[in-house]
C-alpha cells in the first residue's frame, strides 16, 4: 500500500480541528444548518420508501434459487443506503455551494497563514454565488451521465450484482472531486485541470475520497463531516502543490 493511501485520513482530521477553531466557526454555521435541513427531509423520505426501493432493485429469482434471496437481500439494502447518501451529499453541495467556496477561501487563507482570523462579509459570500452555482453545474454534467449509468445497471438482472461495488468507486472518486474542486476553482483552475491535477496524485485523491465518503455515510457525523471535508480538501490542495492564484474576481 502506498504511504499516499495514508494522507486521507490525516487530512480529513486535520480539517475537523480547522472548522471547529475560533477564526473559522463562523464560516461553518451556514452550511450547517443548510445540511441538517436537509439530511432530515431526506433520512424522512427513505425511512417511509426504503423497503419499496430495494424490492424493486432485488432480482427476481425463481423458487429454486430462492434461498439466495437471504444473501442478496444485505447487499441490495447496502446499495440504497450508498444510493440515498450519495443522493444526499450531491444535494447538499449544490445547495451550500457557495457557502463552501467561502468556507475554502477562508481555510486556505488560514492555512498560508495570511490571516488566523478572516473577517466575514456577506457582500463576499453574495459574490461568490455566481461563480460557484456554475461550478457545480459543471460537476453536474460530469457526474450525472456516469450516476445514470450505474443507476441504469443496478436494474439489469445479473449485471446488477456489480452495481454496488461501482457506485462505492464511484462515490469515493466524486468525493475527491467534490470537495478539491472548492479551492482549486476559487485558485482559477479549470475543470480540466482540476481532474488532472487529481489524477496526478491518485492514491492521495482516493485515500482523501474514501474517508470522506465512509465518513458521510454514518448519521449525525455526516453534517459535521461536509464543513470537514472542505477544509481538509483545501488543506490537501496547500500541502499537495496547488499554487494560490492571486487575481480580482
Amino acid at each position: 500500500m502506498p504511504p499516499s493511501v495514508l494522507s486521507g485520513p490525516h487530512y480529513l482530521g486535520k480539517g475537523l480541528k480547522l472548522v471547529l477553531s475560533p477564526g473559522l466557526r463562523l464560516f461553518v454555521l451556514l452550511p450547517l444548518t443548510v445540511n441538517l435541513l436537509l439530511f432530515a427531509a431526506l433520512v424522512g423520505l427513505a425511512v417511509r420508501q426504503f423497503e419499496l426501493w430495494v424490492d424493486a432493485l432485488m432480482p427476481s429469482l425463481p423458487q429454486w434459487l430462492a434461498f439466495l434471496d437471504y444473501l442478496l437481500w444485505p447487499l441490495f439494502v447496502g446499495l440504497v443506503v450508498l444510493m440515498v447518501f450519495f443522493t444526499f451529499t450531491l444535494l447538499a453541495n449544490v445547495i451550500a455551494a457557495p457557502f463552501n467556496g467561502f468556507l475554502a477561501e477562508k481555510v486556505e487563507v488560514v492555512v498560508r497563514g495570511e490571516d488566523h482570523f478572516p473577517p466575514f462579509h456577506w457582500r463576499e459570500l453574495l459574490d461568490m454565488a455566481p461563480r460557484t452555482f456554475s461550478r457545480e453545474w459543471r460537476k453536474l454534467t460530469y457526474l450525472l451521465p456516469r450516476a445514470l449509468f450505474l443507476l441504469v445497471l443496478s436494474f439489469i438482472p445479473v449485471l446488477n450484482l456489480l452495481a454496488p461495488p461501482l457506485w462505492l468507486l464511484f462515490g469515493v472518486w466524486m468525493m475527491a472531486v467534490q470537495y478539491i474542486d472548492y479551492p482549486a476553482d476559487n485558485n482559477k483552475l479549470s475543470w480540466d485541470d482540476m481532474l488532472a491535477w487529481l489524477r496526478a496524485r491518485r492514491w492521495q485523491s482516493l485515500s482523501f475520497g474514501g474517508i470522506t465518503y465512509a465518513a458521510l455515510l454514518v448519521p449525525g457525523l455526516n453534517l459535521l463531516i461536509m464543513p470537514a471535508a472542505v477544509a481538509g480538501a483545501t488543506l490537501f490542495w496547500v500541502r499537495e502543490g496547488g499554487l494560490p492564484v492571486h487575481s480580482p474576481r
